[in-house]
């Protein structure tokens, strides 16, 4: 384990607005802002959510940012810049960031969409979505990528389970059984029915894993953008239903659709007591459904 994950830490999850650009210069300055006001708050882990770097989609020429696929291309020369600015900022405020994901060219051709994942000490590392939904399948060509991942980091260490990922518990379960105490959920959802699928989902792994999950999704209008164009969702820190925590699991949540932060302090240790000491044991019982479903299930007339 790491030092972060011995002590309690203080956790941001932006509710963040898609936004239009002048020039490169616009999104650094954007994305500074955003990680001062959030460290000088005293957050030590940042979390921004899926898709939020679409808006670097704005400085494309209009015709490219206009078109599903243009984009896609387009935004593959930005990509190194949008890296650095996160990683710098990451560097320069002493603080681990979840930058917001952006579709990523691989070398055999695919986009899929990554998460980068950037450390005080200048590490990066990446998480790409595994699940894809159907407008990534069916309209705009985004596939998966790799497979999950753990990262050590100084603020503990974090699985990442992308929008639709989370909606599927035995990919929560893969990251916690190798060690994620903090699951981070970055999405991107344009509709209510679709961010109360991720939010809901989010709840349900908190309280089957008995683990803390961060919920950062996208918020507001951008209408230059076919990806991106509506926005719909509310930030939140999502802790189990037991012993010492919100009775409804919700630690915080955003009570509208204002862009900012939401701020939690979050302690694992607490939590992973949970999974001795708590009034059900979730983590640990949940081998039993698949004993209990090992016979099969019988259909039985009735008497």
């Amino acid at each position: 384990m790491t030092r972060g994950s011995e002590r309690p830490v203080t956790v941001a999850t932006a509710q963040y607005p898609i936004e239009a650009f002048a020039d490169l210069a616009g999104f650094a300055a954007k994305a500074a802002r955003w990680v001062r006001e959030a460290t000088s708050r005293g957050a030590e882990l940042l979390v921004f959510p899926e898709y939020g770097a679409m808006e670097l989609a704005s400085l494309l020429p209009e015709a490219e940012r206009g078109d599903l696929q243009a984009q896609l291309h387009g935004l593959q020369p930005l990509r190194e810049a949008y890296l650095e600015t996160w990683r710098e900022l990451a560097v320069r405020h002493g603080t681990t960031i979840l930058a917001p994901s952006l579709p990523w060219r691989l070398d055999d051709g695919r986009f899929v969409n990554r998460a980068w994942l950037c450390t005080p000490d200048g590490r990066v590392g990446h998480q790409d979505k595994q699940v894809m939904t159907r407008f990534e399948n069916d309209d705009w060509g985004v596939a998966e990528g790799d497979g999950l991942k753990v990262f050590d980091t100084p603020a503990g260490r974090l699985g990442v389970l992308i929008c639709y990922d989370s909606e599927f518990p035995l990919l929560a379960r893969a990251l916690v059984e190798a060690g994620a105490e903090l699951l981070l959920v970055p999405s991107c959802t344009d509709t209510e029915a679709g961010y109360q699928r991720v939010r809901l989902s989010a709840q349900a792994r908190a309280i089957e894993q008995q683990v803390a999950v961060i919920h950062s999704p996208t918020v507001g209008e951008a209408p230059w953008s076919p990806a991106v164009d509506i926005n719909i969702g509310r930030a939140g820190v999502f802790t189990p239903c037991d012993h010492g925590f919100p009775p409804d699991g919700v630690l915080t949540l955003a009570a509208d659709a204002t862009p900012g932060w939401q701020l939690a302090r979050l302690d694992p240790a607490r939590i992973r007591a949970l999974r001795e000491h708590g009034q059900v044991n979730n983590h640990a019982d949940w081998t039993l459904q698949h004993r209990r479903l090992a016979p099969g299930i019988a259909t039985h007339p009735l008497g």
